[in-house]
């Protein structure tokens, strides 16, 4: 008889002798890549990313960091689709939506969505990784413009475009 003693480690779930980790918490383990952001915002980012229920819930892990831009991937599940089987409108749109608001925060800045528009000019499939990638257009005083694109197997499967109510500086 094979016998594991469990532990939990910090929401990490580790095999007593250290060999098995959980796939969920290798997903969160993963470090994602820091392109040039300020070493405290970038912990700030991935310590509130990896806080986030919602984010938890759909799956999401941040890839990479960069002043203005954002990269982030799920993998695809059944529990990510819609009636007919395709992946849900709303994890491209979700996925779009979180990947311009890290955008926003790698710039320092706090933003709340006001607006938001999202085209789907594919669909995604199950079992494969999405890749959203967001992007600040342009950071005003009161609004901050920005857009994502998403990508299934390289395949741009949602295009978004939303305007954010710049609510201030992140508190580090």
């Amino acid at each position: 008889m094979f016998y594991h003693r469990w532990r939990n480690v910090k929401n990490m779930n580790l095999c007593y002798n250290g060999l098995h980790i959980w796939e969920k918490d290798v997903r969160r383990a993963m470090k994602p890549e820091n392109k040039g952001l300020d070493e405290t915002l970038f912990a700030y980012i991935v310590k509130s990313v990896s806080a986030t229920p919602f984010y938890d819930l759909l799956g999401i892990e941040l890839r990479e960091i960069a002043p203005g831009h954002v990269k982030i991937a799920v993998k695809a599940e059944k529990k990510h689709t819609n009636p007919i089987g395709l992946l849900h409108g709303g994890l491209i749109m979700s996925l779009a939506d979180a990947a311009m608001g890290n955008a926003i925060r790698s710039l320092g800045l706090k933003g709340v969505t006001v607006d938001c528009s999202t085209s789907f000019p594919g669909s995604g499939k199950v079992g494969s990784t999405i890749i959203a990638e967001g992007s600040v257009l342009r950071a005003g005083k009161q609004m901050i413009f920005a857009e994502s694109r998403v990508f299934c197997d390289e395949k741009l499967i949602g295009h978004t475009k939303a305007t954010f109510f710049n609510v201030g500086a992140v508190e580090l």
